[in-house]
């Protein structure tokens, strides 16, 4: 009797599961291709972005070798190219080249390829902040007090590895305008944070010792 009723469950299960397929037949062959679609679009956006990483590679290591003084505008729109192409490594990349190189003599110009990577650009926190840190140091001579803090403001205001560099770079520019009081108050915040640059807290210890010395 109980081999009979699990012989009859069985097949009523059986009977369910097959009821189901016939009934959603439509629908199971829908996701499956559905499914698929997925599978080989993901495959084939994680290789275009592999292939356009390597392009923009290439095309960073070709403009930078070919680089001279005769190709000094050519190597310019090209890096400036790349910015454009918001790439996490070569844009960045490019923006450090122009700078160091010093291929682009327009202030503001130069300030909006910072943008671009600090407001358009996909990233690391600490990549961003070196970024703000270096817009700041392009900008120090040349901008008012409150400009130069609303730079500065994103890395003050975090615990970025960058902040003891930041604090000081304030403290440096108040020291430059012989507003003394004001250096010592981002003085004093550099050798009082955590993760503050050993190095920056020396310069730090130093400038502090200059002004007592004064």
């Amino acid at each position: 009797m109980d081999e009979d009723l699990s012989i009859i469950n069985t097949n009523t299960r059986n009977e369910k599961i097959k009821n189901f397929f016939v009934n959603n037949k439509k629908k199971i062959i829908l996701g499956i291709i559905i499914l698929i679609i997925i599978i080989i679009s993901v495959f084939s956006y994680d290789k275009y972005v592999v292939n356009k990483k390597k392009d923009i590679s290439d095309k960073f290591n070709l403009i930078t070798l070919d680089y001279s003084e005769s190709t000094k505008e050519k190597t310019t729109i090209n890096l400036i190219d790349i910015i454009n192409m918001k790439d996490p490594t070569y844009s960045t990349l490019s923006l450090y080249f122009i700078i160091d190189n010093n291929l682009v003599d327009d202030q503001s110009k130069l300030n909006s390829l910072f943008d671009i990577l600090i407001m358009e650009t996909s990233l690391d926190s600490e990549i961003k902040n070196l970024i703000i840190y270096k817009k700041a140091l392009y900008n120090a001579d040349s901008v008012n007090e409150n400009d130069l803090l609303n730079i500065l403001k994103p890395i003050i205001n975090s615990k970025s590895v960058w902040k003891s560099h930041a604090l000081f770079l304030m403290g440096e520019y108040f020291y430059s305008k012989k507003q003394i009081e004001k250096s010592k108050e981002f003085y004093n915040q550099v050798i009082t944070i955590e993760n503050a640059n050993s190095e920056v807290v020396q310069q730090t210890k130093k400038r502090l010792n200059k002004i007592l010395s004064e």
